[in-house]
């Protein structure tokens, strides 16, 4: 796989009920969702984040996890930039205006993860830094029967992190993840107070200690969107629809997420909750999964979507990601809902009859006319570059 050719960036082009001609856009060519929301007036970024770029090496197909003293084989591989460029990467191809602050090393990691977000994935990095004589953040992780093991090497970067956030364009929403030690970001409170909506999530606390210090953070946030074990350790209840009733005291819109069993939601600001059933797809590597559900479902929130729609779509969003290695390589861009929709409304047994009903809302957002392209995948894989 090399870096797609930079050409018209469009598909095939085909006719439509009034006969003009339309194209499924590349999954690097943004269908924008919130066209009818825009303003002259409106922040000229969707979504803001900050926080630290890995170089991701991900291995799948493994036969065995490794031991000590052996090798396995893997069959396949994908390299692409992780860590924020996770969510960032999602959210881009979505359709959103996405800005990162991030360090970047002058190595070749570095350019490779500089150039990959910046004009493969038409990310903004004006806010973040290249790093001379610095070693860009490093993973490599392995995908075994749907799970994963990850092995990292970083070096703290010489420019602050909030020192480079403050340079942040004002954006519609700000994505962050809380921690315990460092309390919310001065620059996630900076983007509310000028109207940003702030979307969280959380990571796992090594020490399973589940401080109450996380909780108090969500006085800042707008949406909380944890899953089911990080949400019920967090509350100390034993249920995700447990975890989901105390967490709705914290935040306005609160989500858990439940991997393969679906995710449940509610909504205090327009009275609605939900929950969906998951989406059961061929899973190759589940890295970045989660990144991705949150980014569709930042989408469905900036766009207005109803509930239950929000939490269907983002569903949809992280389980086509399983389908391909890697985190910000793996997510769906719109010429992938396409083709899904496309099989689905065409179906004709009893479950893609019910998919049908399920999503029927993206006939408004995919319009049959989008026939699949040939290359609907921007690549980031490193070792093949053109």
């Amino acid at each position: 796989m090399g870096v797609q050719k930079r050409g018209s960036g469009k598909g095939k082009q085909v006719p439509t009920a009034d006969g003009r001609l339309e194209s499924a856009p590349l999954v690097g060519l943004p269908h924008d969702v919130l066209a009818s929301e825009r303003e002259p007036d409106s922040p000229a970024v969707d979504l803001a984040l900050s926080g630290t770029v890995f170089f991701d090496i991900v291995l799948t197909g493994l036969t065995a996890p490794p031991a000590a003293g052996t090798e396995v084989g893997a069959e396949g591989m994908g390299s692409c930039p992780g860590g924020v460029a996770n969510p960032a990467v999602a959210a881009s191809r979505l359709g959103l205006r996405t800005a990162v602050a991030a360090a970047f090393g002058e190595d070749v990691y570095g350019d490779f993860a500089w150039e990959t977000l910046s004009v493969q994935e038409r990310v903004d990095l004006s806010a973040s830094r290249r790093i001379p004589d610095w070693h860009s953040p490093f993973t490599v992780s392995l995908a075994f029967r749907g799970d994963r093991s990850m092995v990292t090497h970083e070096h703290p970067s010489p420019t602050p992190q909030a020192e480079m956030a403050r340079a942040l364009p004002q954006a519609r929403a700000a994505f962050v993840s809380l921690s315990m030690n460092d309390g919310m970001p001065q620059w996630a409170l900076d983007q509310a107070a000028n109207g940003a909506r702030i979307f969280a999530d959380v990571g796992w606390d090594d020490s399973e200690t589940w401080s109450g210090s996380v909780l108090e953070q969500l006085r800042h946030c707008d949406v909380f969107m944890p899953n089911a074990i990080e949400a019920m350790s967090y509350t100390r209840t034993g249920s995700p629809a447990s975890a989901l009733s105390a967490l709705a005291e914290w935040v306005p819109v609160a989500v858990v997420t439940d991997g393969p069993r679906g995710a449940l939601a509610v909504d205090q600001c327009t009275g609605e909750s939900a929950e969906v059933e998951g989406l059961v797809l061929e899973a190759i590597d589940t890295t970045g999964a989660g990144d991705v559900f949150g980014a569709a479902f930042v989408v469905g929130t900036l766009a207005n979507w109803p509930l239950e729609q929000r939490l269907r779509f983002a569903n949809l969003s992280a389980a086509l990601s399983l389908r391909h290695t890697g985190g910000s390589l793996s997510a769906p861009g719109w010429a992938d809902i396409a083709s899904w929709w496309g099989q689905t409304a065409a179906g004709q047994s009893g479950s893609e009859r019910k998919l049908a009903r399920d999503y029927a809302f993206l006939a408004d957002l995919v319009p049959l006319s989008w026939l699949p392209t040939e290359q609907r995948r921007a690549s980031a894989t490193i070792g093949l570059r053109t």
